[in-house]
C-alpha cells in the first residue's frame, strides 16, 4: 500500500516535459506479515546525477537517508525513479541495481521494491515489482483509497450493509 503523499512524490517528478530530468530516490515503511506499507519517499537529492534517460543517486546521501529511517522505525523497502515513457519498464540496469542492493544489504525481506513512474496517469502510469537476486513479481499500486474501496466491496460481497 501507498499513501497518497508517496503517490504525489513521484507525480511532481513525472518527465512530462522533454526537457525533465530522471528524478528518483528511495522507499521506506512498514512490514507487518503480508502487508508492505510504503510510508515515506526521499529523493531526488541535489548531489544526484541526472539526465533524461539516466539517474545515478548520491550513494553517501542514500546510507545517511537509512539510517535516519531506521532510528525512527522504518525499513529500507526499496527504491524509485522516473521513466519518459506513458507505462514504464525497468531497463537491464535498472534490474541490475536492483538485484545488486538486494544482494549487498543486510535484511529480513524477500525482495526490494522498486516503482518506476512513467508519464501515464498515476497508479497506472506505475511500474512496481519486488526484485530479488533470482525473481521479480509484479504488484498492482494500492493507495489507501483504493484498500478502502476494496473493503466496502468486501462489506457489500457478504452482504453487509453501509
Amino acid at each position: 500500500m501507498m499513501p497518497s503523499e508517496v503517490l504525489e512524490i513521484f507525480a511532481e517528478h513525472q518527465q512530462l516535459k522533454a526537457r525533465d530530468r530522471e528524478a528518483g530516490g528511495q522507499l521506506f515503511g512498514r512490514v507487518a506479515w503480508t502487508t508492505v506499507t510504503v510510508e515515506h519517499a526521499t529523493g531526488p537529492r541535489p548531489t544526484d546525477i541526472r539526465t533524461r534517460y539516466s539517474y545515478q543517486p548520491d550513494r553517501k546521501a542514500e546510507q545517511a537517508e537509512i539510517d535516519d529511517a531506521h532510528r525512527r522505525g522504518l525499513f529500507f523497502l526499496g527504491d524509485w525513479h522516473t521513466h519518459p515513457e506513458p507505462v514504464p519498464s525497468p531497463s537491464p540496469q535498472d534490474l541490475h541495481s536492483i538485484t545488486e542492493a538486494f544482494k549487498k544489504s543486510t535484511h529480513h525481506l524477500n525482495g526490494f521494491l522498486l516503482v518506476i513512474a512513467g508519464t501515464q496517469r498515476l497508479p497506472s502510469g506505475l511500474y512496481v515489482a519486488v526484485h530479488n537476486d533470482k525473481e521479480a513479481v509484479r504488484l498492482l499500486p494500492r493507495t489507501r483509497a483504493s484498500c478502502a474501496k476494496q473493503a466496502a466491496m468486501k462489506e457489500d460481497a457478504h452482504g453487509k450493509t453501509r
